[in-house]
This record gives C-alpha cells, sequence and structure tokens, in this order.
C-alpha cells in the first residue's frame, strides 16, 4: 500500500480505549478530502471497565496487540495516536470569561481567543479533576451578543460562554501510562462523545437542537448540539455490557451465551417477539439444554434499556433543552443495533430518533466493515485529530512532520562480499591447532598430519602416568 506521510496531507490515528474493544483507525485524507481508512486495528478489551482503566497490563497489552494489527495492514510505525476518554468521572460547567482589549476598537485575533481560553484552563477545580477540553459558545462584543466566531471583528471588551468538561486525572494519567507502554506518544485526549458526534452528526441536526447518545460496552454517552454548539454532556455508567449480565443471571448461562443470544436474537421490545419464538442453547458442563424465549430474552433487555433511556432523558431535561430538539435523538454505538431499539426510544422520550452511521465522510473504496455505528468513536477520533492538526501553527506541525511516521519496511541493503585467498595446508601439531576462519583445504590430508603428529607424541607411546 503506497503511503505518503507529508506535512500537507498527515497520517492520523485514533485510538478508541473502550470496554469491550481496543479499536486502532490508521486514515488520511484522500484528493476529494473524503477519509481513506489505511487500516484498522483491533483487540479485545480486558483491563476497562465502565469506560476507566482498571488493570494497566492488560490494557497496555491489548494497546500493543491493536497497534500490531493497524501496523502489518498499513505498513507503517505507529507512534502518536489520539485517545478518548469516557466514565462516570466525566462532568461539565458553564464559566463566562471577559477579555479587555489592549488597544481600544481593534481587530480581535485568534490569540486575543487563545488567551480566553488559557484563563479558563486556570480555573479552580476539585482535588483530583483536570479540564479536558474548554469549549467556546457564544462570544459578546460590546454589549453585542450571540456572536459565534468573533475572529475579524473590532472591539474593546470582549465576553464568552464557556462550556468545560473536567474529568479526574488518575483517570486520564492511567490512559496515558497504558499508550506510553505501548511505545506511542498521546497528542490528545479527546471526551467520546464528542468524537462521536463528529462522525455521525449533521450541521443541521446539531442547529436545529440534537441529543446524542453513544451506547458502548461500560458506558452509554450523551451530547446535547443547539444552534450548531455544543449545550450539555453527561457519561451514564450503564450500556451494553450489563445488559449481558442481566441475561447472564436472568436466564442461567454463561457470559459468552449471553453475549451471542443478545446480538443475534436481542430485541428492546417484547411485543414484537413471538411467544412461541424458542432458541435452544448448550448446557453448562455437561447438563441439559436450555430453551429460552424470545419474548423473555426480550423482556430483559427491554427493562434495562428503559432504565438507562430514563437517565438519557433526565439529562435532556437538566440542560434546559427539553423543548428546543427539533432534530430529536440520534443514538450510536454497538448498542445502537438492537433490534426494535428505535421504537422503544421514541416510545420511552417522545422525540423521533434515528440510528448513526459513520459513513457521509468516508471514501467509497473503504471496506463496509467501517461503517457499522460500534467505529463511531473511533472514526470521530479521527475526525477531530484533522481539525486539531489543521490548527497547529508551522512550528507546531513540524514537530508533528516526518519523523513521527516511517515505513516499518525498508530496501534491502547491497552486501559486498569478498572471498577470502585460499590457506595454506598445516604442516605440523600446532598449524592444525590453530582456529582457521575458512578453511578448504583436503579435510583428508589435514586428518593424516594430525594423526601422524599424536602417534609421535610421547604421551602415546610412553607411559601415560610419567
Amino acid at each position: 500500500m503506497a503511503i505518503n506521510h507529508t506535512k500537507e496531507n498527515p497520517i492520523i490515528v485514533g485510538l478508541d480505549i473502550g470496554t469491550t474493544k481496543i479499536a486502532c483507525i490508521v486514515s488520511q485524507r484522500d484528493q476529494y478530502g473524503k477519509l481513506k481508512i489505511l487500516a484498522l486495528g483491533k483487540a479485545p478489551s480486558l483491563g476497562v471497565t465502565h469506560g476507566e482503566v482498571r488493570n494497566i497490563k492488560h490494557t497496555t497489552d491489548a494497546i500493543i496487540a491493536a497497534i500490531a494489527d493497524a501496523e502489518k495492514q498499513c505498513g507503517y510505525k505507529i507512534n502518536v495516536v489520539y485517545v478518548g476518554i469516557a466514565g462516570q468521572h466525566i462532568a461539565s460547567t458553564q464559566s463566562r470569561g471577559i477579555y479587555t482589549l489592549p488597544i481600544a476598537n481593534e481587530e480581535i485575533t485568534r490569540e486575543h481567543i487563545k488567551i480566553m481560553l488559557d484563563e479558563m484552563h486556570r480555573l479552580a477545580l476539585n482535588p483530583g479533576e483536570r479540564i479536558i477540553h474548554v469549549l467556546p459558545q457564544e462570544f459578546t462584543i460590546d454589549n453585542m451578543h450571540g456572536i459565534k466566531d468573533p475572529i475579524g471583528m473590532c472591539g474593546s471588551r470582549l465576553e464568552a460562554n464557556f462550556h468545560i468538561i473536567t474529568g479526574k486525572i488518575t483517570a486520564a494519567q492511567n490512559i496515558k501510562n497504558c499508550v506510553e507502554r505501548a511505545n506511542a506518544q498521546m497528542l490528545g485526549l479527546i471526551l467520546e462523545p464528542l468524537a462521536s458526534s463528529a462522525s455521525v452528526l449533521h450541521e443541521e441536526e446539531m442547529e436545529a437542537g440534537v441529543v446524542l447518545v453513544d451506547i458502548g460496552g461500560g458506558t452509554t454517552d450523551v451530547a446535547i448540539f443547539k444552534d450548531g454548539i455544543i449545550r450539555h454532556t453527561a457519561v451514564i455508567p450503564f450500556a451494553g455490557n450489563i445488559i449481558t449480565s442481566d441475561i447472564m443471571d436472568g436466564c442461567k448461562m454463561l457470559r459468552n451465551q449471553a453475549e451471542k443470544l443478545k446480538v443475534q436474537f436481542g430485541s428492546a421490545l417484547p411485543n414484537e417477539m413471538h411467544e412461541n419464538e424458542i432458541v435452544s442453547i448448550p448446557g453448562i458442563a455437561g447438563h441439559n439444554k436450555k430453551e429460552i424465549s424470545m419474548r423473555t430474552l426480550a423482556s430483559i433487555i427491554n427493562a434495562r434499556m428503559e432504565e438507562i433511556f430514563a437517565q438519557v432523558y433526565f439529562e435532556i431535561k437538566s440542560s434546559g433543552y427539553a423543548n428546543q430538539l427539533n432534530a430529536g435523538i440520534v443514538i450510536t454505538g454497538g448498542g445502537s443495533q438492537l433490534k426494535h431499539l428505535k421504537q422503544m426510544v421514541e416510545f420511552t422520550t417522545g422525540l423521533s430518533t434515528r440510528v448513526g452511521y459513520p459513513t457521509s465522510f468516508l471514501a467509497s473504496s473503504n471496506r463496509d466493515e467501517l461503517k457499522n455505528p460500534m467505529y463511531a468513536t473511533g472514526l470521530g477520533l479521527v475526525l477531530e485529530g484533522f481539525k486539531q492538526y489543521n490548527s497547529f501553527d508551522e512550528t507546531e506541525k513540524m514537530k508533528f512532520y516526518p519523523e513521527l511516521f516511517e515505513p516499518i519496511t525498508t530496501e534491502p541493503k547491497t552486501v559486498e562480499v569478498v572471498l577470502e585467498e585460499e590457506p595454506e595446508m598445516p604442516t605440523t601439531k600446532e598449524d592444525i591447532e590453530k582456529p582457521l576462519p575458512s578453511r578448504r583445504g583436503n579435510i583428508l590430508k589435514e586428518m593424516a598430519v594430525a594423526f601422524e603428529n599424536w602417534f609421535k607424541d610421547d604421551r602415546v607411546n610412553g607411559d601415560f602416568e610419567k
């Protein structure tokens, strides 16, 4: 595969450290600006619970396996990645900043905005917390309100509302430690709901008002947008894995059996399943086969999904935008593939719902596997990585390019071989005992000389005990 990492068209890697899987996605833009996926490395995730790293070694091993899989596909050494973060520790708050320009009626530049962002990063937080994102919402210039992009406008006083996302320092540090132990560098730590939003939401939806619900393995991530601006974020610590546990306990079976049942036959609406639909599964350790009613299975799933979306609706009400979501709800992630989930969400929340597939920005040459909602976060990390890279100045881009991506395979070197001259034949015992790097003489002659000298030795012809 011909890949050319350049400053104008860099290679960007997203690393999705999920509860059930680790996905490493390597990408580059094609000539039409679409995302061309060069590699998709995958590995089971065994050290992450509810979106947080709980076992450094297991998580590191999974990251190494996913990166190695991606490197094998694209032929490039992966040294830098953009990583997602989630978990119940994630929180958000609103803050307002004020900045007085040094010169009255001066043109507002990107540097002025950066000063305000840096000031927000110095806000006092609870012990053990850190700021993950500072997201500008709306600006005010000299009492002129509702400005989304103030750059280029003139004024004396600049005010702004900021959406600030925080998380635990230890959670972020554990992710960084795992990535570095896998011999990679973390270029950016991105909130997973923001990444998923970038890959499945349309600009019209974010303008009209929309709720993104990303149902993963360990967490359900929520992000609310209105007027093109993020208004609220939350992480709910229940998702696909707890549904699997419910099936395992309710039907008395192994976890892998419960997971297969959920994926192949799971439904969020019991009334859509016929009472006489039965699936038979092998018994545990030689026990008799077990028959499970599809309606019973759907009832177990429905109870947990209703609980999850009751919390989602609580977050919608808490945001204050419940009556302004004209585009309704978009569900994505691996859990969005449950049958009849769209209908159940509409019944529960009263909002129109669709399943979000990450397809609009992908090149047509990519394989269909990538268009699954389970890769929404990983592809979103790539999109956010391109966005951050484009915001770099030339100095920052030079740090990124070109040393951080080198081909794994190189052209074979030409080695000049010089043949040594034929050594002289040994004539004495001492000559034979000398180490020779290369002897091409007649081995029989060498042996004859050796035996002749050996028989002349006094220890052979005389007394050995002298």
